[in-house]
């Protein structure tokens, strides 16, 4: 058995152990093995040196946390709890290495919220293209979304140009009714979505309406030249190798291009192969092109999503095992 005391003279314990005991109880939960008692200044851990040595690393990132943030929400426990290394690295890091990428609505500070959504910043920041690989909820769109709308309001491009293929994800949807714009926009609305959450509704009506921000199809992209502006491409699993060929080759001089995919979400007809697959091996080894795979630990959602990615990975796993000892035995 191991015990050991905290200590944290510095802080505000009732700002750590959260109100009525709040925030103390989700550990508690979390680490069912240790006896955790708070007690004035001081913590208690109780239990097995493994599972105690355990809660003892998140108390003390959770009281790096809260010397930055001065107060911790709910999410920052669970997000500590699920093991997001980035808010690991980011308690341990100076606040000037974890830089608002821009503020969204009513002031919001927008900051990559783990350590790879940091290496895509930071590689979009030295390259013109970026590959940002990684399972759903990971952030990719909206930290990409977030570095356009900074690149805008920056005045280093002059427009945003966002564009996802419009495949349908396993749903027969029909005929859908209305003009152009009406049948396409539901394919487009996870990237309205973003923008919603960085630019006030009349400013982003008016870049809209101006075309200073396009959202459109792939499909749209063919014959165009994009220069002088900050491209996305969303979804990128979804597009065939020559549709990736045709986006990648519109690039104008000074364009920057983030092109997003989760290679585990392919909706193409089973016949066709990702053109993801082809652009990831050929292309990020060339100078100016860089690629950052996100995985599970950076999982921004609600806390079972990176629980439900992990189960599914576990699952294709041991179905991929189980045909290829299916194989062996027929060939046998």
């Amino acid at each position: 058995m191991s015990e050991i005391i905290l200590t944290f003279g510095d802080i505000d314990t009732a700002e750590l152990v959260g109100q009525r005991n709040s925030n103390l109880n989700l550990i508690k939960e979390a680490f069912p093995e240790v006896q955790i008692v708070s007690r004035g200044s001081n913590i208690k851990l109780k239990g097995e040196k493994k599972h105690t040595q355990q809660a003892k690393a998140k108390f003390e990132l959770l009281v790096q946390m809260l010397k930055q943030k001065k107060q911790l929400t709910k999410s920052d426990i669970l997000e500590a709890i699920n093991g997001n290394i980035a808010l690991i690295d980011d308690a341990k890091t100076s606040s000037s290495d974890n830089k608002t990428i821009v503020h969204g609505r009513n002031g919001k500070a927008i900051k990559a919220r783990t350590v790879n959504q940091k290496k895509l910043v930071d590689s979009a920041e030295k390259n013109d293209i970026v590959f940002a690989i990684g399972p759903a909820g990971t952030g990719k769109t909206y930290t990409a979304v977030a570095l356009a709308v900074r690149a805008l309001k920056n005045r280093l491009v002059k427009k945003i140009i966002l564009t996802r293929p419009a495949v349908e994800a396993g749903e027969n949807l029909g005929f859908l009714p209305g003009d152009l714009k009406d049948k396409i926009d539901p394919y487009l609305r996870p990237l309205y979505d973003a923008l919603d959450d960085l630019l006030p509704m009349e400013k982003l009506q008016y870049f809209m309406t101006n075309r200073t921000i396009e959202v459109a199809p792939l499909a749209f992209m063919r014959g165009r030249t994009l220069d002088n502006a900050f491209v996305i491409l969303d979804e990128a699993q979804n597009a065939t190798s020559v549709q990736l060929k045709m986006f990648l080759t519109r690039l104008g001089p000074t364009a920057k291009c983030i092109v997003t995919g989760d290679l585990s979400q392919i909706d193409l007809p089973r016949h066709q192969r990702s053109g993801l697959f082809s652009a990831l091996d050929i292309l990020t080894d060339l100078d100016g092109v860089g690629l950052v795979r996100l995985s599970s630990d950076d999982v921004v959602r609600h806390r079972l999503v990176k629980d439900i990615i992990e189960r599914y990975n576990a699952y294709d796993e041991q179905m991929q095992k189980q045909r290829e000892a299916n194989k062996e035995k027929y060939k046998s």
